[in-house]
């Protein structure tokens, strides 16, 4: 089973910015396309972004402009570059293979107003 460990969160104000780190335990980039995803608690999961293995992106619309999705081939990482980040931004960041696999912890996002 692939394992996925995210980092890089934190408590940033709006306006602020972060970079996210998925840590991938295998060198699976070239095979698949990868997600990231955030769920706020309570509510449903919500696909963020994807950096397909040919290297194409695609943004869900609320974060188009702001945040980039990008990785390292040589670290296994797979990275969310996040800026100007709103309070509607505040969320648990989960990154995963398309289709998903297991499920990492998350690294936790908190925007202040």
């Amino acid at each position: 089973q692939v394992q996925f460990v995210e980092s890089g969160g934190g408590l940033v104000g709006s306006g602020g910015s972060l970079r996210l780190s998925c840590v991938v335990s295998e060198s699976i980039f070239k095979h698949w396309a990868m997600d990231w995803y955030r769920q706020v608690p309570g509510n449903q999961r919500e696909w963020v972004a994807r950096l397909t293995s040919g290297g194409s992106t695609t943004y869900t619309d609320s974060v188009k402009g702001r945040f980039t999705i990008s990785r390292d081939f040589a670290k296994n990482t797979l990275y969310l570059e996040m800026k100007s980040l709103k309070p509607e931004d505040t969320a648990i960041y989960s990154c995963n293979t398309n289709p998903p696999q297991t499920w990492g912890q998350g690294t936790q996002v908190t925007v202040s107003s």
